[in-house]
């Protein structure tokens, strides 16, 4: 079944999905039929674009483990942690915990609060402690919300998110995760961490397209933010358009000011129903197996010198290496001449192949990697 899903062009090595990653043939698939579908009858078939939409929503939810209810589709992670720093009831002297290697996302989010008062504190993750107990630390009375991603893009590290959400419970912290590097590779359980807001796009590990992403909020923080955007969509009472009385829908719709992408959410619908049925339990092993067999082949290259942390549970699909020789721009842009899809960070190249990425493409980059440019 993989093999039939994935049809990427022979000289093409793809190891990027910790950026974007490609669709599966069910999705490109779902998006023609869709085209097709308005092309010929126009709405026709709304109702059924509906169907697929809220069945999106359950397939979210059961991938994190929730209510379909606490699931909003909003634009992308940004939008989504935008809605939680600008919904919140900040004060003067409120901070927020990050880590020091955050995407832009989740730190220009929390430092444009500045001008309300609020302080981010960026924690190293490196230093002698845990990357946990350093975060836990950073935790005092005036801090309102830990933000944190489940697995840094840079670096590849993974942090112990059932640890950092009851930590935050016992302060009474909010704890938002940005799961965008994990959702579709690794298993994510939002009532074993604890979290009270987590967002990821689509279009990566989730193999879905850009453009839509899945915010959930727990029901009790959901209540805590104010809202910014309004219309038809966002309300309890939708399809009631005459109706004066409106109230703010009581589940994560009313994070959906208007009327939804329905082209992004058939799409997306259709790669979540591949991760369904291969497994996420299965997805994972195989991407962490892939993160190993890397780990090794590293090892046993002269030219190569791992950066990723290689401790068990400290990493996921993403692992950063830098060539002993060769500066990293310059690999960079050979590799990326030679069709060996990967990208530059944390100081050296990431790659983040998927649970379909066949080991004889990774091994063939690594390869190249080490001998580089002749």
């Amino acid at each position: 079944m993989i093999e039939q899903e994935f049809n990427l062009q022979d000289d093409l090595i793809h190891l990027n999905h910790a950026a974007v990653g490609p669709w599966p043939k069910r999705t490109l698939q779902a998006v023609e039929a869709f085209a097709h579908d308005n092309h010929q009858l126009g709405s026709l078939h709304y109702p059924h674009w509906v169907a697929v939409e809220t069945r999106l929503r359950e397939r979210g939810a059961r991938l994190i483990n929730t209510r379909a209810e606490d699931i909003a589709l909003v634009k992308n992670t940004s939008e989504a942690l935008s809605m939680v720093a600008w919904g919140l009831d900040w004060q003067p002297g409120d901070t927020v915990v990050i880590s020091d290697e955050e995407f832009p996302s989740n730190r220009i989010v929390w430092e444009s609060l500045e001008a309300r008062g609020v302080q981010v504190r960026q924690v190293n993750l490196h230093g002698q402690q845990s990357p946990e107990q350093a975060l836990i630390e950073a935790i005092d009375a005036q801090t309102r919300l830990l933000a944190i991603s489940s697995v840094q893009y840079a670096s590849g590290l993974r942090v112990d998110l059932e640890q950092l959400g009851e930590q935050c419970r016992q302060h009474n912290v909010l704890f938002c995760v940005d799961a965008i590097q994990s959702l579709g590779a690794l298993q994510f359980d939002v009532q074993a961490c604890g979290a009270d807001f987590v967002m990821a796009d689509g279009h990566k590990w989730m193999l879905g397209p850009e453009g839509l992403a899945l915010f959930y909020s727990r029901p009790t923080a959901r209540e805590q933010l104010r809202l910014f955007e309004y219309g038809w969509h966002m309300v309890e009472q939708m399809g009631e358009f005459d109706n004066p009385n409106w109230q703010p829908a009581h589940s994560a719709r009313r994070f959906e000011c208007g009327s939804p992408n329905m082209l992004c959410a058939h799409a997306l619908d259709a790669s979540l129903s591949l991760i369904e049925e291969i497994g996420i339990a299965t997805i994972e092993q195989q991407v962490l197996q892939n993160s190993q067999r890397m780990f090794d082949t590293i090892d046993q290259l002269p030219n190569l010198e791992l950066i990723t942390d290689k401790q068990a549970g400290r990493y996921a699909g993403i692992v950063v290496f830098r060539h002993k020789q060769i500066p990293v721009e310059q690999l960079y842009t050979w590799l990326m001449e030679q069709h060996v899809l990967c990208a530059q960070r944390g100081g050296g190249i990431r790659f983040s192949p998927h649970f379909h990425t066949p080991w004889a493409k990774i091994e063939q980059g690594l390869q190249m990697a080490n001998a580089g440019p002749q």
